[in-house]
């Protein structure tokens, strides 16, 4: 299967183009990117040096990929954008390659990132994530894998969002969001655990009341954050590696946990 390149488009002949990509009309194509077989660039989109795009993915109009951070310390050093397989991007979309600070921007595999959204400079954003239109993301914000963002939501630079985790829509999401829960309002706020969610990605019943108890501890029964997760400790024989993940998510975070409203 050949490569087909629209003769409307500027595509440089140092790029490497998979197998069966297929790039529509008023693109352009720096020379320094990997786009990988079977991607589809549809029209005006812009893949910019340090692009590297995997296989599979489709890139809607007016998307924008690995243009330089909005970074004032950014001087033009070689950084990297790298989106995963089977991830689609939609209308003008934004993806900006890293900094210094950690050498890339990473979206990960079987995502969908809706119109309109920015990926800023140094972000991570894990496997099969849904970011609705006109999310905007401030740099080095980690999104686990799973993750649903609502649309017009705002995130703060160095903000994480854990695994499995839903944000509201239009939400300001300044605090961290720990693993498998709803969170929303102004300001942001912990409303529940995601369990729609967890049960149609096959959490069983017993998975899911354990996850939930660990949350009970930590925000219903009055202890602050360490008490809590010490609580919980000292109170399960076993704790099962889902939990696990929770309590070091809380224990990592630098900019605080969002909770839920008193």
């Amino acid at each position: 299967m050949s490569v087909v390149i629209h003769p409307a488009s500027v595509v440089s002949s140092k790029a490497s183009l998979g197998d069966g990509v297929t790039i529509g009309p008023f693109c352009l194509v720096e020379d320094d990117v990997v786009i990988g077989a079977n991607t589809e660039l549809m029209s005006h989109v812009v893949v910019a040096n340090g692009a590297r795009i995997g296989a599979d993915c489709r890139l809607h109009p007016g998307a924008v990929i690995a243009t330089e951070p909005q970074d004032l310390k950014f001087k033009n050093e070689p950084t990297t954008a790298v989106i995963g397989d089977r991830t689609v991007i939609r209308e003008c979309v934004t993806v900006n390659r890293g900094t210094t600070a950690s050498g890339t921007t990473v979206v990960g595999s079987d995502c969908l990132i809706m119109a309109y959204a920015h990926v800023a400079h140094d972000c991570r954003v894990g496997d099969r994530v849904v970011i609705a239109n006109s999310v905007q993301m401030g740099g080095h914000t980690e999104i686990g894998d799973w993750a649903v963002i609502g649309g017009n939501s705002a995130i703060h630079q160095f903000t994480k969002i854990g695994a499995h985790a839903m944000i509201g829509g239009a939400a300001r999401v300044v605090k961290d969001i720990p693993p498998f829960v709803l969170a929303g309002r102004e300001p942001i706020q912990i409303e529940a655990l995601n369990k729609i969610g967890l049960k149609r990605r096959g959490f069983s019943a017993d998975l899911i009341d354990e996850i939930d108890r660990f949350y009970d501890v930590l925000f219903r029964q009055g202890y602050n954050m360490t008490d809590g997760m010490a609580a919980y400790e000292a109170a399960t024989a076993t704790i099962i590696p889902e939990v696990q993940a929770c309590i070091d998510f809380v224990r990592g975070s630098k900019r605080g946990i969002a909770r839920p409203s008193r």
